[in-house]
């Protein structure tokens, strides 16, 4: 079947967040949370070692709109529920529809670290991946240094498969890395 063909929502709730598919006009919650977070994402994404614009985050996050309908991204993004402010950025990136698998990835605004908004993003968006598009397999890749990734995926029952020697450039593009491959499968 051709995935564009298939229906699923564009957006399910937590008990504390609203995970919705990026629309146009996002742009400018997203690039302040971006700023807020840039040191620690600096760490992690190769896409923060390159000055952004609100621009150029909208223009992105159009893009990642135009992939969600053809079925080619699944980008989320992760909202309060009661407030409505933005709290980080997912998906389901990679996918695989013949299997179905996906591959999880994700970043929070820092001040919103630490209270458990990712993790329960991330049951969400699992939850959503199992039953609404009968995935068989998800992943969580993240770089053997990033202790705070490699927790939600221990803390969400991932099983470790191992790790990737040298499979990796580190964000910065100055050395190689090693990369955590977590699954679940169902």
């Amino acid at each position: 079947m051709n995935p564009i063909l298939i229906d699923f929502p564009n957006q399910f709730t937590t008990d504390r967040l609203l995970i919705r598919m990026p629309l146009p006009g996002d742009g400018k919650v997203v690039y302040e949370g971006f700023l807020a977070s840039i040191n620690e994402l600096k760490q992690w994404l190769p896409f923060a070692q390159h000055e952004q614009s609100e621009q150029s985050i909208e223009a992105n996050l159009r893009e990642a709109h135009s992939k969600f309908i053809q079925r080619e991204d699944l980008r989320l993004l992760i909202f309060d529920k009661e407030t409505k402010q933005f709290i980080g950025s997912s998906g389901l990136h990679n996918p695989d529809w013949r299997i179905p698998k996906f591959e999880i990835g994700y970043w929070i605004d820092t001040r919103f670290s630490g209270r458990g908004y990712m993790t329960e993003a991330i049951q969400g968006i699992a939850n959503f991946a199992f039953s609404e598009l009968k995935a068989r397999r998800l992943e969580i890749r993240c770089d053997t240094l990033n202790a705070k990734s490699k927790s939600i995926a221990e803390r969400l029952s991932f099983t470790l498969e191992g790790i990737l020697r040298n499979d990796d450039i580190s964000a910065d593009g100055s050395r190689l890395r090693d990369t955590f491959i977590f699954s679940k499968i169902k």
